[in-house]
């Protein structure tokens, strides 16, 4: 059983006992009904207090059921909260430390509710894309007015319980350090004997000229909604409380939106990043007790934009950074960069000029190495060239202290040579951060042929405070983002070739949802960085075939932003890219130099071509064992590509349109020119025959 059941005097206490939050499971909404009947069938017992074990009173639906026969086998979480409030002694839910969704909906299936300060209560299913099931859009209104209660529905965000102690929906919120346990039960005994038994369903919404109101919350919310249904949705379903005839039809309507929202792509796409996330952090032969190193200490090798946003990490985390270079303008400049972002920040009013301070207190620069030898972990940050990583390590593998963690920057260098310029190897782990990196979230932790299973662990629990989200990869050649990027990249250039232009790609695929299309991400990100890939790439892989039109370009010294020029044109002070008349020139030129006839390429094409390139070289990534999991890879687009959210990633997409589907698309563009770009991955091939997908 995963809910106890204790009589404390004539007070039944009921405890959902289902860690680590409570989640309301079969087992437990099982426990918690029957724990409801059997105090209804004691004489002795005039009460009934629901609470929760351990740090949470209850936080919602359990997610190991999603997606399962459990989590509509009966007693559902209606079933739980009818149960509840049909109870003919009063029912009393002690609240403490977390209470969302269907743990506050079945708190306000009770006729009491009581808590401790500091518990953050929320009905978040909006953030699934979904809205409250089981009653909250109904009972929540009726307790917090409308325009409060609609705001938390749409929003999911959490608010703590004394700042609610004001309003209907807690009978009292005791004072801090209380015996919650013990002052619910007082509570109710006081009104055990009060009848009629208060309900929320019986309560009225009253909210003067609603309509005007909720025209205008519709208005809001579809402007700042997105792509996303279920914002709009909740809007609607809150509305209900005030508009149906009465609670029951209420009721129905909010169900039926439910049912509606959890087959839209949207939810589904949310719902796979939901779970990805919590999968990505769990290595199948890492145990989850694998001790781990402190990181008490930080350096970082290199001060520039790299080096600088990996620095701030740990600053913002409260650990102490050095950053070391080989000359002090350039520790100069790279300190000035920091001082400057963190002084946006506070003009953002993000935090305060007191811990602007205090971050910059924790980074201190040095030009020699010997200062950086008793950091718990050091992160190179130079240039991505082997020469220059070989002498770095080197360098590292001297003066850093035994037991210290070793990690690249590298994008795409291979981290086990990186790891043989040291004499410890077992040490030596790859901390891809994504530019900028004070910002973005992804970390790509690239574990050797010879990393420790306790430096891996280190780095997942690093990136966790560090609050990034850590996806471990094997060594290749740019191990999962990078490597698929090539592949989307080569098409956006071969679709150059071919008749496309760089503002028509990127409003093609910015259109589907990506933040950023290819060329202004190239852009933003420096053009010269693809040219050295290319021609490693010429040197190490010649057979493999690519536009010319890059190059020409950066022959140019258009390298983007930081030089004024690249795909697009670029004004002083401006960050807005502006169509190149002498770029779109020289593509139209190179076709005729090569012989192609240029074409109109639909934006479809533009799209599936992107997109597909991605999932099928994620489909060999996958195969190969250098990514664990197909939603690894989606969160790695996620978090650190602009892949759109409500896509749900590269595989989870192409699982979404079905892979024979895209499989036909793949074989249709393999007739065209530079068709062995679109030699299908065998693994995407077995699975359309299989009518599974990546995600099965």
């Amino acid at each position: 059983m995963s809910a106890d059941y204790q009589v404390h005097g004539d007070v039944a206490v009921i405890t959902l006992n289902n860690p680590p939050v409570n989640g309301l499971g079969l087992a437990t909404r099982t426990a918690a009904a029957e724990g409801v009947r059997r105090a209804e069938a004691d004489e002795a017992v005039r009460a009934i207090v629901i609470t929760g074990a351990g740090k949470a009173f209850s936080g919602g639906a359990d997610i190991r059921e999603f997606n399962s026969p459990k989590a509509l086998t009966e007693p559902t979480l209606h079933s739980l909260i009818r149960v509840v409030e049909n109870a003919s002694k009063p029912v009393v839910a002690a609240i403490h430390s977390v209470c969302m969704g269907g743990g506050l909906e079945l708190a306000l299936g009770c006729n009491y509710r009581v808590a401790l300060p500091g518990a953050q209560i929320a009905l978040p299913e909006v953030k699934l894309g979904l809205l409250p099931g089981a009653g909250g859009t109904q009972r929540l209104p009726r307790l917090l007015g409308l325009e409060m209660a609609l705001n938390m529905v749409v929003s999911g965000t959490p608010v703590v319980s004394e700042k609610l102690a004001g309003t209907a929906l807690f009978d009292e919120v005791f004072p801090a350090g209380t015996d919650l346990l013990e002052a619910a039960a007082g509570f109710a005994r006081k009104v055990a004997d009060i009848r009629p038994l208060p309900k929320v369903r019986d309560r009225k919404v009253d909210y003067p000229n609603h309509e005007a109101f909720l025209q205008f919350s519709r208005n809001t919310v579809k402007a700042m909604a997105g792509p996303f249904p279920a914002p709009l949705e909740c809007v609607e379903a809150v509305a209900a409380s005030v508009t149906s005839k009465d609670f029951e039809e209420g009721l129905k309507f909010e169900r039926e939106r439910f049912l509606h929202l959890t087959q839209t792509p949207e939810s589904k796409a949310l719902r796979h990043s939901f779970f990805a996330e919590r999968a990505v952090s769990k290595i199948p032969d890492v145990p989850a007790d694998t001790p781990v190193r402190s990181i008490a200490s930080a350096a970082v090798v290199g001060a520039g934009t790299m080096g600088g946003g990996i620095a701030m990490n740990f600053a913002n985390a409260g650990i102490p950074v050095t950053i070391l270079e080989t000359r002090q303008e350039a520790l100069d400049k790279g300190l000035a960069i920091i001082r400057k972002n963190y002084e946006s920040s506070v003009k953002k009013g993000k935090f305060t000029a007191e811990k602007l301070d205090q971050r910059l207190g924790l980074i201190r620069t040095t030009l020699d190495y010997a200062d950086i030898g008793q950091a718990d972990i050091v992160i190179e940050a130079v240039f991505e060239d082997m020469g220059v990583k070989e002498a770095v390590f080197r360098e590292l593998d001297r003066v850093m202290k035994p037991g210290a963690i070793l990690a690249s920057n590298t994008s795409t260098l291979d981290l086990d040579r990186i790891a043989g310029f040291t004499s410890r190897p077992q040490d030596v782990i790859g901390l891809h951060f994504f530019s900028p990196a004070n910002v973005m979230k992804l970390l790509e932790i690239v574990r050797g042929k010879e990393t420790g299973k306790d430096v891996l662990a280190t780095s997942m629990a690093l990136a966790k405070k560090i609050k990034k989200t850590g996806v471990v990869s094997a060594v290749c050649d740019g191990f999962i983002g990078n490597r698929m990027l090539e592949q989307y990249l080569r098409q956006a250039y071969f679709m150059l070739d071919e008749g496309a232009l760089p503002e028509q790609i990127d409003q093609a695929i910015e259109g589907f949802g990506f933040a950023m299309g290819p060329f202004r991400m190239s852009d933003l990100a420096g053009n010269d960085v693809g040219w050295y890939i290319r021609k490693r790439r010429a040197i190490e892989s010649p057979e493999i075939a690519y536009s010319k039109t890059a190059d020409l370009l950066c022959e140019q010294g258009r390298f983007g932003q930081k030089t004024g020029a690249g795909w697009y044109d670029y004004k002083p002070g401006d960050r807005k890219a502006y169509p190149s008349d002498a770029v779109n020139d020289m593509i139209v030129r190179h076709s005729a130099d090569i012989g192609v006839a240029r074409r109109e390429i639909p934006n479809q094409e533009i799209v599936e071509r992107l997109v597909f390139a991605l999932a099928n070289e994620g489909a060999k990534i996958l195969e190969e064992g250098i990514a664990l999991r197909a939603s690894d890879i989606d969160m790695v687009y996620l978090t650190g590509y602009g892949f759109p959210l409500h896509r749900g990633g590269p595989m989870f997409y192409a699982d979404s349109v079905g892979l024979p589907n895209v499989l036909m698309a793949m074989e249709k563009y393999a007739r065209r020119r530079h068709g062995e770009a679109w030699k299908p991955a065998p693994l995407m091939v077995k699975l359309a025959g299989e009518g599974k997908g990546f995600n099965s």
